[in-house]
């Protein structure tokens, strides 16, 4: 095998088995629209998109029109909604990928419409309204009129209609406000036939708020179908998702240094103690954050060690002290387990000062993705 100076280890067998334990959670008409943004969340688009593919994803959702020709290549037969607005010069990749648009203004129906034309194709479209998360998508009081001019224009067809939630995992009450936004705003839509269309709100963090009286028949699933609560105390734990990836670099050298040494860049860190120290194989440049100095723990031949210092692009130096068997090349894992010992995304995150979704993006392009699949379990 490759000896490989860090890594990430993508487990498809707990992907599939996350995907069948949220469908079996949904109501049976409801339609799961895998979210595969940024390579997956970092996990590597190609091999997620094929394995959820396998395990029964209804449709693909991705930020912008470069991500939804990547997906188109894994493979057709699968609606894929692009999130992100459409530049002008990508009007064109529309047709040719079989992608669908997201609209939130009058002058985008305009370029659509005509983009549909000189394609001589019918474009399908959702419609986005804005109830709250001041970003994309028409503003909920304003829905009627864009969604008239939609309906009314040549070439484009209405497959769909969907908010997004600012506060899903933060703040019920604001979130219970937009969905309300949302329903009012789609009464106020004329001859709105919603069987005939997409419609959909709720993400990993809002899924447990859906009701089954409700016109919603789709949702968007993210981080979830990854092994990622959004977070701790959701009703979603019921579903036990399993992690799907887990992040590993290497002890480079050890070396041992006297009380009063300061450590790495700035001198953020003086040792207390005559020390045994690990210089790890990876850094910032693999996804290690700077703001995980001092911060974060890693854990080696199955005990935890600190870091000390500023992490550095390439290198991070961990207390070795406290686990004097540890030598180098050793295993050393910055998110997952490693004997009886774990370390979650979320507590990763929490040292990083960031959220889940952004340790996973950060995992750089130089860090390879090995995949595993259930019989190498």
């Amino acid at each position: 095998m490759k000896a490989y100076r860090c890594w990430a280890e993508i487990d498809l067998g707990a992907l599939e088995r996350n995907l069948g334990r949220i469908r079996a959670a949904l109501p049976p008409h409801m339609q799961y629209v895998a979210v595969v943004k940024a390579d997956a969340y970092g996990h590597g688009m190609p091999r997620m998109v094929a394995r959820l593919m396998q395990s029964g994803a209804s449709m693909f959702a991705v930020a912008n029109v470069y991500e939804g020709a990547e997906l188109r290549e894994v493979g057709r037969g699968w609606p894929i909604l692009v999130l992100g607005p459409i530049l002008p010069e990508e009007e064109r990749y529309l047709a040719e990928y079989d992608l669908t648009a997201t609209i939130s203004t009058p002058e985008e129906v305009d370029r659509l419409s005509a983009a549909a034309a000189r394609a001589n194709t019918i474009l399908p479209v959702h419609l986005k309204i804005d109830t709250g998360m001041g970003r994309l998508g028409v503003w909920h009081e304003d829905a009627a009129s864009l969604y008239e001019k939609v309906m009314a224009a040549a070439g484009l067809k209405l497959a769909g209609i969907f908010t997004h939630f600012s506060s899903a995992d933060t703040d019920p009450a604001f979130t219970s406000e937009q969905r309300n936004r949302f329903l009012h705003a789609l009464e106020t839509l004329p001859d709105l036939d919603t069987s005939k269309l997409l419609i959909h709100a709720d993400n990993s963090a809002g899924l447990e708020s859906l009701s089954p009286d409700s016109p919603f028949n789709a949702v968007r699933i993210g981080l979830l179908q990854f092994g990622c609560l959004p977070y701790p105390d959701s009703f979603l734990a019921e579903l036990k998702p399993e992690p799907v990836l887990s992040f590993h670099t290497r002890v480079g050298i050890t070396k041992s240094l006297p009380a009063g040494t300061s450590i790495s860049y700035g001198q953020t860190f003086q040792l207390t103690r005559d020390s045994r120290l690990g210089v790890l194989t990876a850094g910032y440049g693999d996804g290690i954050p700077t703001t995980a100095s001092n911060r974060a723990q890693v854990i080696i031949r199955g005990h935890r060690c600190p870091v000390l210092g500023r992490v550095t692009m390439d290198q991070t130096i961990v207390d070795l002290t406290d686990c004097p068997e540890a030598q180098a090349g050793d295993r050393v894992t910055l998110i997952g387990h490693q004997g009886d010992e774990c370390i979650e995304v979320q507590e990763f995150s929490q040292w990083a000062m960031c959220i889940p979704w952004e340790a996973f993006c950060s995992i750089t392009k130089r860090v390879p993705r090995l995949y595993r699949t259930s019989r190498e379990q």
